[in-house]
């Protein structure tokens, strides 16, 4: 069988529902195993349809716990499910290094919750092109509700909004570093902010604290206001008509205690409103146009760069042109230069 069948034949299977088959167009994908992109390819056209939550936070918030009892309660409601978690990745195999721990403990022997951890390769806010491409697998499978966990947070984080339509950010209680770091960057791409184990001391002050930053930064004169939740974002942002008024999605604040599965009714309600008015504001639309608009520009990158080391080889490669530099014979803007000429000649040609 020729591997343009193949693929076609596990397309196949994978939207007749076949859960070996999502199994191993994930592996194909992760493993960037040869023909890949054609299979994302012809997936494409089948997505569009799950509705994609981002959970991240902070190392021992909580995450995979609460991500459980979330994928357990859709499922109680006939929903299914599919779960990414994004793991740190081993220095010397580039797989995930926590990959075989267990972390769906309620919904293990579910068909319908599908569950795959995925190597973050070292990519800057732990989201790899690979999870995307994986997200478009389990959407086309028709997975009702998709959720990415995030490695941790930080401020390379915020690649997550760019992969998700409804982002959640974990805030242990107590930790006045935790909420302090949120101004580096992560206050910018909650849409709902979880304070999970709510039931230990300093929950209260936690959730005061929050409710502080994001009250300044939905003040403009605070300086703090990114656009990324409707207020303030320029129209060119989300593709909206000048006469929108939308004042904007305000983040909420959520309190769980995941381990008891409290509050995951709340969050879930809460997840429903955002994606709800996303939809009434048009903003969904334009997340989808980002999202796109990002894929095409890695994708873009990725390859040029692949066409850029096989020019640097046939230049002696990259020692030789390390060494001209050092002996100052050339220097590194006039060696990019002289790599580049060919690639510039062609699409001027």
């Amino acid at each position: 069988m020729s591997a343009e069948s193949d693929h076609a034949e596990l397309v196949e299977d994978l939207l007749a529902g076949e859960h070996r088959a999502l199994a191993r167009t994930i592996t194909k994908i992760e493993n960037r195993a040869p023909g890949y992109r054609d299979l994302v390819s012809r997936l494409h056209q089948h997505t569009g349809h799950a509705e994609v939550v981002g959970i991240t936070g902070s190392p021992g918030a909580g995450k995979s716990t609460l991500v459980d009892k979330m994928a357990n309660y859709y499922r109680e409601r006939g929903e299914t499910v599919g779960v990414i978690a994004v793991d740190p990745s081993s220095p010397f195999t580039g797989g995930a290094v926590l990959g075989d721990r267990i972390r769906m403990a309620s919904n293990v022997g579910d068909m319908d919750v599908f569950f795959r951890s995925m190597s973050a390769r070292g990519t800057l806010g732990g989201l790899s092109t690979a999870t995307t491409d994986a997200v478009k697998a389990l959407d086309a499978f028709g997975k009702d509700k998709i959720l990415i966990e995030t490695v941790g947070a930080g401020q390379n984080e915020i690649d997550i909004v760019k992969s998700a339509d409804t982002v959640a950010v974990l805030v242990p209680p107590g930790s006045g570093d935790d909420v302090q770091m949120l101004k580096a960057g992560i206050l910018e791409i909650g849409d709902v902010f979880v304070v999970n184990k709510a039931d230990l001391a300093g929950a209260d002050r936690t959730v005061q604290e929050l409710r502080e930053m994001i009250h300044m930064q939905n003040d403009h004169t605070a300086g703090l206001a990114t656009g990324h939740h409707g207020a303030g974002a320029t129209d060119a942002d989300h593709g909206r008509d000048d006469d929108d008024d939308e004042e904007g999605w305000e983040p909420r604040i959520v309190e769980t205690v995941a381990k008891d599965g409290e509050g995951v009714e709340e969050l879930v309600e809460t997840l429903a409103d955002h994606h709800a008015y996303l939809e009434a504001s048009g903003l969904l639309e334009g997340k989808e146009r980002m999202r796109y608009a990002e894929e095409i520009r890695n994708l873009l990158r990725d390859d040029v760069g692949g066409l850029l080391e096989e020019e640097i080889d046939r230049h002696g490669g990259m020692d030789d042109l390390v060494e001209s530099v050092r002996r100052r014979e050339t220097d590194p803007y006039s060696v990019a230069d002289e790599i580049l000429e060919p690639l510039e000649d062609c699409l001027e040609d």
